[in-house]
């Protein structure tokens, strides 16, 4: 399957073929922040099928933590696009940034349960690891 989106502002745009590796909802710190508090809706795709078509995002990693993920950003508009981790070869692209959400379908299961705020909502029925599963 193929999947387009972009930032924001339109600066940045990719092209994402494969299937999905993970399908899922994040609620770990990191996103919380990335997300101004919710979790963050993600599909992996896996990382050879992934391209930018258009502009060049900024990229972030941190350096005061173990194993750190790099996050691109739109150096204009700061929409947050793709995250890529050293523990799966993977393009993680973020829902919201797709030009169709709709082909996302929703969560197959929610990762970071042990971050998960009393204000987040989780789908009822849905499968919630402390982590990541195994």
């Amino acid at each position: 399957m193929a999947y387009e989106g972009g930032c924001y502002c339109g600066s940045v745009r990719y092209v994402a073929e494969g299937d999905p590796l993970m399908q899922a909802e994040c609620l770990c710190r990191e996103c919380q922040y990335i997300s101004g508090g919710g979790p963050n809706f993600f599909l992996a795709l896996p990382v050879d099928g992934f391209r930018y078509t258009k502009g060049t995002p900024k990229s972030f990693t941190r350096t005061d933590i173990p194993n750190p993920v790099t996050r691109d950003f739109c150096p204009d508009c700061g929409t947050h696009l793709v995250t890529r981790t050293p523990a799966l070869p993977a393009a993680i692209l973020k829902i919201g940034t797709l030009d169709d959400p709709k082909q996302y379908g929703g969560p197959q299961f929610a990762i970071y349960g042990v971050d998960r705020q009393p204000f987040q909502c989780v789908q009822e029925g849905l499968a919630v690891f402390e982590r990541l599963p195994q």
